[in-house]
């Protein structure tokens, strides 16, 4: 997922995303641990969708602060 995208969404979009993103990642681990993966870079797509969404909902919430 590209930064402008993630800048064109809600915060609320944001979360709703966030919480999905998690929940693949945790299909992921968790189909890597039992049988493998056909494409094990896409764990480190989403754990860094992931940060990308956090850094975002951060920023924001700082900026609400000023």
């Amino acid at each position: 997922m590209k930064i402008s995208k993630i800048n064109e969404m809600s915060s609320p979009e944001l979360e709703k995303e966030l919480g999905e993103l998690k929940n693949e990642l945790f299909k992921l681990r968790f189909s890597l641990a039992t049988n493998g993966l056909d494409n094990p870079m896409k764990i480190k797509e989403v754990r860094k969708d992931i940060a990308r969404i956090k850094t975002v909902l951060r920023q924001r919430e700082l900026d609400k602060k000023k």
